[in-house]
């Protein structure tokens, strides 16, 4: 058996080939580009095609997407490792602190040889174009919330009655009257022919008595306004309007591309097709994962466990992988529990067993990731019957 191990960069792979008597067939760098490829498959090429080949790497990123799609083309299987796992491991070969990229090649070939080779699957490249959407989309949304602040931050200065009125929301109707308007000044002289207007974008729901005393609340305000703030907000409020429709737009691509693949998941009531997007490209292939705890490690949501001796501790989850996907799992918990009798059950002796809000919903999200192995591994639509 071949085990070859490729520590990736940005520009360059350092490559390293070895058999289980420690026999090296390869041992060199290629660059990152056709020629270097090349040069690794004519490598992979010219071994014993009847042995197994396993070739393994760190996760890192976008930098090795272009070398997997050259490995899955030539047919070629290969698993990715994390990090962590590859640092305790070299750290236990040796006790040197010499790192470099051709030793990092050499202990992830050694690795493949004690873990278990788990290959991706051959649409990995397709799912990756997923989790690259949603988190493009997760910057845009943060980004929106910044200048979402910004607007806040300006209006304090210029009309700080005018977010608190609307329930300190920028609903649809306070952006058009921001747009539009601008100051309080500006706000304060609407007539009949804006209120129109402004009851057709809310349909209705800003009546004349808001209408009125948004008016009323414009010539009272304590705010200051002057030109330099007004072009300001305006200059912000486009900014932000922007990041509106791009995030619009991609969460429609994303919205497209689930239901193109129509995952199992989409089956249990309150998960939508953005938080089902991101779940389904943060974890990848469930089929990898041995169990659903396997799933929980991945995710960061096991408890810590310490024991040595006679000590024993058991503390709060670790939090350790993707921020995002504990994000969505977190963020679609309260929907599941109010959409199905057996989450809401759940929830409901968590919360008798004296556990808080937010833990109880921890609990959830657990139960969750075990439904969904159960579903993505066997391609089954969610039954709450038949969920003890």
């Amino acid at each position: 058996m071949y085990y070859v191990g490729i520590d990736i960069s940005k520009y360059k792979h350092d490559c390293f080939i070895t058999n289980q008597f420690g026999e090296i067939f390869f041992e060199d760098s290629i660059s990152n580009n056709q020629e270097g490829f090349a040069k690794l498959i004519a490598t992979l090429d010219g071994l014993d095609h009847s042995q197994e080949i396993r070739i393994g790497f760190e996760s890192t990123g976008h930098y090795g997407n272009n070398l997997k799609l050259c490995l899955e083309n030539a047919q070629h299987s290969f698993s990715e490792y994390n990090p962590v796992l590859l640092k305790a491991f070299a750290k236990g070969l040796s006790l040197r602190k010499t790192k470099t990229d051709k030793i990092d090649a050499r202990t992830i070939a050694r690795f493949l040889m004690t873990a278990e080779y788990k290959p991706h699957t051959s649409k990995f490249y397709h799912m990756y174009s997923l989790k690259s959407l949603t988190r493009h989309r997760n910057t845009l949304v943060k980004q929106r919330s910044l200048y979402l602040v910004k607007i806040t931050n300006l209006l304090d200065h210029v009309f700080p009655e005018f977010k608190p009125f609307f329930g300190e929301r920028i609903s649809k109707t306070a952006l058009h009257i921001l747009k539009k308007y601008g100051s309080a000044h500006a706000i304060s002289r609407m007539n009949i022919r804006s209120y129109d207007e402004l009851r057709c974008i809310s349909r209705g729901k800003f009546t004349t008595g808001k209408f009125f005393a948004l008016k009323d609340l414009a010539k009272a305000t304590v705010g200051h306004s002057n030109e330099l703030l007004d072009f300001q907000l305006q200059s912000v409020l486009r900014l932000y309007q922007q990041l509106v429709n791009e995030v619009d737009d991609v969460e429609s691509k994303i919205v497209s591309l689930v239901s193109v693949i129509n995952p199992p998941i989409l089956s249990i009531k309150g998960v939508g097709s953005i938080s089902a997007a991101i779940i389904l490209s943060e974890f990848g292939d469930v089929k990898r994962f041995n169990s659903p705890n396997a799933m929980l490690a991945f995710a960061g949501m096991e408890p810590a466990h310490y024991q040595s001796g006679q000590s024993e501790q058991k503390g709060r989850m670790v939090k350790r992988g993707s921020s995002l996907l504990r994000y969505a799992l977190m963020n679609i918990a309260l929907p599941v529990v109010q959409h199905n009798f057996v989450f809401a059950e759940y929830y409901n002796k968590k919360r008798n067993e004296g556990k808080p809000h937010r833990v109880a919903l921890s609990h959830v999200c657990k139960k969750l990731i075990r439904v969904i192995y159960t579903l993505e591994a066997q391609s089954l639509a969610f039954d709450p019957n038949k969920l003890r």
